[in-house]
């Protein structure tokens, strides 16, 4: 696992998703200009915004879990549940934006400080039963990309 590339990536996605929603109006950032397979809409622009800086920090508090208590059970949310209250509809992107910076900021120096036995400590998640440190920097890392993705293509397809 190349760690150093996966805390990078951790590191620059709120300056990337800033790039991306820098000059969108109101329209650009709430409409769901995709739908899924079935006809749903997929998120908004904002609606991925607004995930972003809950799941990320729900993952920053699990992290904390694993490396305070020995083998913690690990909460669920539903995600999609959350993308339909109305913060996560809404426009301004202000206070998501804040979190990104400030919670990536301090995920980075958590991540940079582990040391090797720290990497494979264990927290049990319902959807993920063997949740090491390891696991979920490589997730989120990849969470992120996930959805710098989802708003580019949103973006394109306006």
């Amino acid at each position: 696992m190349d760690k150093i590339n996966y805390i990078a990536k951790i590191k620059r996605l709120p300056d990337q998703i800033a790039g991306l929603v820098e000059g969108l109006d109101e329209t650009d950032l709430t409409t769901p200009y995709l739908k899924k397979e079935d006809g749903s809409d997929e998120w908004t622009v904002a609606q991925n915004v607004h995930h972003l800086a809950e799941t990320h920090m729900n993952c920053y508090i699990r992290c904390k879990l694993i490396m305070t208590e020995e083998t913690p059970q690990l909460w669920g949310n539903y995600v999609d549940r959350w993308a339909e209250m109305p913060a996560a509809k809404s426009a301004d992107l202000t206070h998501s934006m804040m979190i990104l910076r400030g919670l990536h900021a301090q995920w980075a120096v958590f991540w940079e400080n582990l040391n090797e036995e720290d990497w494979s400590k264990l927290g049990i998640h319902p959807r993920a039963p063997e949740c090491t440190l390891e696991f979920l920097l490589d997730a989120y890392a990849q969470h992120g990309e996930d959805h710098i993705d989802q708003i580019k293509r949103t973006l394109a397809a306006r």
